[in-house]
């Protein structure tokens, strides 16, 4: 039985493995970026590798180092980065069945948990194919992130600009492809992200970066909201 379950699941694996390749390999470009940024500006090279490992925070650890090199000192990077990935919070509420209930699984998923993996987690149709998901796509973001800052650590100021590649479009271009079907589907989905993306362009101009996105989130009322309605 065993053996007929996991021939079953084969086909179902690699076609998780195949959607999230596109994922795997803007993360893997943009580690190389960070881990070149970080050395080139005069960063030790174990810095962007351990962080990597230890906070696993690409929006983050980019806003983190930049106030390093900017002559911050750590507490200062540290609040940076804590401020940019509070949103992970809510997004760990969103998955939180999702991950498993034992405690090795919820302590290695919370580390996992990225806009990409719960993004495209959430995407999936049932919940076994959600989970299953969730952790092919986290563990091998995860991977293919630290090998990427590894070789552009490697790599330093062989690479020059990185900036001039435009790699910052490489993770939005993602997302939009991963929420577009549930868009499509779904018109209260379509209302609150056009609330949500309302207000992050409106505060832009007036908040830190990372913050725009967090308070974005207040378009889930709105679904909330219309849950009640629909269920009197």
């Amino acid at each position: 039985m065993r053996s007929v379950q996991r021939t079953a699941r084969t086909p179902d694996d690699m076609s998780l493995v195949r959607d999230s390749s596109l994922v795997w390999l803007a993360s893997g470009v943009v580690g190389v970026s960070f881990g070149a940024v970080s050395v080139a500006g005069g960063l030790p090279m174990w810095v962007p590798v351990l962080m990597s490992l230890v906070v696993y925070a690409g929006s983050a650890q980019f806003s983190a180092v930049g106030v390093l090199l900017a002559g911050g000192g750590p507490i200062a990077a540290a609040a940076t980065g804590l401020l940019l990935n509070t949103r992970t919070a809510a997004f760990s509420l969103a998955v939180a069945e999702i991950i498993g209930t034992g405690r090795a699984a919820r302590f290695l998923g919370a580390h996992l948990v990225t806009d990409e993996t719960v993004a495209f987690a959430l995407a999936q149709s049932d919940p076994v194919r959600q989970r299953r998901a969730f952790w092919i796509s986290g563990l091998g973001l995860f991977a293919v992130w630290n090998i990427g800052v590894l070789g552009g650590a490697l790599a330093g100021d062989a690479l020059g600009d990185t900036a001039r590649y435009g790699l910052d479009a490489a993770f939005p271009a993602v997302l939009v492809a991963l929420v577009l079907p549930q868009l499509r589907g779904d018109a209260t989905v379509r209302r609150c992200a056009l609330l949500g993306a309302v207000i992050a362009l409106a505060v832009t101009p007036a908040v830190p970066a990372g913050v725009p996105v967090l308070l974005a989130l207040a378009g889930l009322l709105l679904h909330r909201r219309q849950r009640v309605e629909a269920a009197v």
